[in-house]
């Protein structure tokens, strides 16, 4: 058991770096909103205001690096990289699945990065279907001593579970066992997808049983049947994954359909995220934060350096975009006119006479 974990987060690693892991024919439905430019913004750009609170820290920027790895190798050194540049520039970070942490001591010191990132919020992360699987409440206070973390965010990852050889695939009563956790650990508990996102209706549940923050994580980027395909010896396993390349909710329906029904509550959109336009789409379709994955993985194996060039990028990417709509602060982003589908001829820009 303690060597098949080591050995799957370094496969997950080279799987998601080297091969092709996204869904077919499905995208994450950004490409069909677009903002309509603003060519009299009437703000300065240097007054922009990029600024977040989350989990009772005050950030300098909206964006969070999602929960990617943790237990092997390798997953030390992007760790390190993430925690030192996400210090830097102010990104809350999510830690891979910390399972391997407690089953496994060998690679602990990867999920414990708060030396290098002192201020910033650290998400710990684990399968929520391991609440039927012997973890506990105790066992996830150990998680959060361990990784001196400010929240817990627990993983919903059906199909993949399916997929991947030994997958823990009773996910029965979890709702339940999710509000028992939520009244009585520590810290905050959010929920997440891994890919297929979350809708409004199943958001609703999880607020409503007191989860501080849910993060729709929704499909258009990677897909982890298609990982777990890579990953399997069962024919019959792989076959089936062929079928699920198109599965899932694209990332921009999941944000409209758990703000439809969830106004308030604390949202994060990833999900196929890729440059800070396509975070400033996110947060003006209703989001509060913003997750990177895949798209920070590969700069995250090589140096702090590439990763923090990477993060000064997208961050830039979203003050021209709030610049290009004449917002000033996220609050104003969010609260814009200024987006609107692209109809039309393919590849024309929505202008406000179309709405």
């Amino acid at each position: 058991m303690v060597d098949s974990i080591d050995k799957r987060k370094a496969q997950h690693i080279d799987i998601t770096l080297n091969k092709k892991v996204t869904g077919n024919n499905i995208s994450t439905g950004f490409e069909s909103v677009r903002f309509i430019h603003n060519a009299l913004p009437e703000i300065d750009f240097e007054e922009i205001d990029i600024s977040q609170e989350f989990l009772g820290k005050i950030q300098k920027t909206p964006f969070l690096i999602s929960s990617m790895t943790g237990g092997a190798e390798l997953a030390e050194t992007i760790n390190r990289n993430i925690a030192i540049t996400a210090e830097d520039r102010g990104w809350a970070i999510g830690l891979g699945s910390t399972r391997a942490l407690i089953e496994n001591k060998k690679y602990r010191s990867s999920f414990q990065v708060r030396k290098y990132a002192p201020t910033i919020p650290i998400i710990a992360n684990l399968g929520a279907v391991q609440l039927n699987y012997g973890f506990n409440l105790d066992k996830c206070e150990q998680i959060i001593e361990i990784t001196e973390a400010d929240a817990l965010v627990l993983h919903l990852n059906s199909i993949q579970e399916v997929i991947q050889q030994g997958g823990d695939t009773n996910f029965k009563d979890l709702l339940t066992k999710i509000d028992k956790l939520c009244s009585k650990l520590s810290v905050p508990i959010g929920v997440k997808e891994v890919g297929w996102g979350i809708d409004g209706a199943v958001a609703k549940k999880l607020y409503d049983v007191g989860v501080s923050f849910v993060d729709v994580a929704g499909a258009g980027g990677t897909s982890w049947s298609q990982v777990e395909k890579y990953r399997s010896n069962e024919p019959v396993k792989k076959l089936a994954a062929e079928a699920f390349s198109e599965w899932g909710i694209p990332t921009i329906d999941c944000i409209a359909s758990v703000r439809k029904q969830n106004e308030q509550q604390p949202l994060i959109a990833s999900g196929g995220m890729h440059t800070g336009l396509d975070g400033a789409k996110a947060i003006a379709l209703g989001a509060d934060m913003v997750g990177f994955g895949r798209s920070v993985l590969q700069a995250a194996t090589q140096s702090a350096d590439q990763l923090l060039e990477m993060m000064q990028t997208r961050e830039l990417e979203l003050q021209m975009a709030m610049f290009g709509i004449g917002a000033t602060t996220l609050k104003e982003l969010q609260q814009t006119d200024r987006l609107g589908k692209v109809t039309g001829t393919e590849g024309q820009a929505p202008c406000p006479s179309d709405f």
